[in-house]
């Protein structure tokens, strides 16, 4: 419901910036993206074709770039940059948290990276290369480094105090951690605890000892399902001797979940889930061209176990007619499967352990389902062309099929996961493949067995 009337929001907020732009009342846009925060424009700029996007951009007050920047896709992202001068690129960064960065530099192409880099200064750019050094969709990728760290031996008063000071806590601040002169995690002091302790007392006494942490390693997808388990809204990370290097806080864990939603639904159609949806037409032709070049593949190697039975098809035109039925079949039914089955390894359900008894379940319900959809479709073609051969043949294909679709759905995401290829980018073409194989090979083998 927010994600509707934001869109909406959106929308008419687009269409007055447009009739604006068109009316050539640049310091009235200027005016009304000022206004906007950072995720509305940022949400505008990806609503609007690439001539408006950087008509847009270039009313937008530079002190708000890197804000915006960090709400965008990285396919808008990364067309802005490209079109910003370096020197103006790191300004927008400056003020950027060391996930947001790091996500931005790590989508840049190198050539653009290096001029960036070139153009900081010392201290930001040794930010950036640290940032840059964890590996992508890893909890040292995502974290952030603002952190506030107590020493145990320290007062309430004194660290009450000091936050006064300070002034602001880092966003999302829901915890404070304790480390020792070596900045080894040792504890952990929720914010509720601190504000209602004794202020005489030591961080030691009112602090949770062996807290749970978080590896810098971790992969984002574990880090995302540990905070759903524990209902976190924060969480130290630390690098291999327990040394504090950072925290993941929730918002960073939502936009792990949406990317990943986000991706396992484009990538089922063979596209990047950043992908513009406004990029120059050549682009994203291109794009989609190694996909559709990829089912061309698997749908010529269909049609070669086709032509092994052209003699059988010349010769009864029903085979033919029937010849579809199989392989949809089991393609719905595979699908189901890999289906459920990349949710479950998504959500941490499926693993190394279950994946026999997995297999084993997928496989009794593809045979449960064999014998359902082979005994009706025999019943229909028996009656409907009066030839209880024919439907004897089919209902073996239906059977074959259908076994064969639900231990390819089952099966087809474990290995690829431990192949490290992704099941949800790569298992419906594979599965779509199988199951058109074996169903038409069935079918017309069968077949040409029989009625030839």
């Amino acid at each position: 419901m927010a994600e509707a009337i934001a869109s909406k929001q959106a929308q008419g907020q687009l269409k007055q910036l447009n009739a604006a732009l068109s009316g050539g009342q640049f310091v009235s846009v200027r005016k009304l993206l000022l206004e906007l925060p950072p995720s509305d424009v940022a949400l505008i700029l990806e609503s609007s074709p690439s001539r408006t996007r950087e008509e847009l951009w270039n009313l937008i007050d530079g002190d708000f770039h890197g804000d915006i920047l960090e709400e965008l896709s990285e396919d808008v992202r990364n067309g802005i940059i490209s079109r910003m001068m370096p020197a103006n690129v790191v300004d927008a960064l400056e003020e950027m948290d060391t996930d947001d960065l790091a996500e931005t530099l790590s989508s840049l192409p190198d050539e653009v990276l290096q001029d960036i880099l070139a153009s900081m200064d010392a201290q930001d750019r040794l930010r950036a290369e640290q940032a840059l050094s964890y590996g992508e969709e890893t909890a040292g990728f995502i974290m952030n480094t603002d952190t506030i760290t107590l020493r145990p031996d320290v007062s309430i008063d004194v660290v009450l105090r000091y936050i006064r000071l300070k002034g602001d806590l880092p966003e999302n601040t829901d915890t404070l951690y304790v480390v020792n002169r070596n900045d080894i995690l040792i504890g952990i002091v929720p914010v509720t605890r601190l504000l209602t302790a004794d202020t005489q007392s030591k961080v030691s006494e009112v602090m949770d000892e062996e807290p749970e942490a978080i590896p810098d390693n971790m992969a984002d997808d574990e880090v995302a399902g540990m905070f759903e388990r524990y209902n976190w809204l924060s969480a130290p990370v630390v690098d291999a001797k327990h040394h504090l290097v950072g925290r993941i806080t929730i918002d960073d864990v939502v936009d792990i979940i949406r990317e990943d939603a986000e991706h396992s639904m484009m990538s089922m159609a063979g596209l990047d889930d950043e992908e513009d949806t406004f990029a120059p037409i050549l682009q994203s032709t291109r794009r989609r061209s190694v996909w559709l070049a990829l089912n061309l593949v698997t749908a010529l190697l269909a049609a070669m176990v086709s032509d092994l039975f052209e003699a059988a098809l010349s010769q009864l035109a029903v085979l033919a007619i029937l010849n579809t039925i199989v392989p949809s079949m089991g393609g719905v039914a595979g699908n189901q499967t890999l289906t459920l089955v990349i949710r479950g390894m998504a959500l941490g359900h499926v693993n190394t352990g279950n994946s026999r008894w997995i297999i084993g379940k997928e496989l009794a319900i593809g045979f449960l389902n064999g014998v359902i959809w082979a005994v009706l479709i025999a019943s229909v073609i028996a009656l409907w062309k009066q030839d209880y051969v024919l439907g004897m043949i089919i209902a073996f294909a239906m059977m074959v099929n259908m076994i064969a679709a639900a231990f390819s759905g089952a099966f087809l995401p474990i290995i690829m996961k431990k192949l490290k290829i992704d099941p949800a980018l790569a298992g419906s073409v594979i599965l779509t493949t199988i199951t058109d194989v074996v169903g038409i090979f069935a079918f017309l083998g069968t077949a040409t067995l029989f009625l030839i």
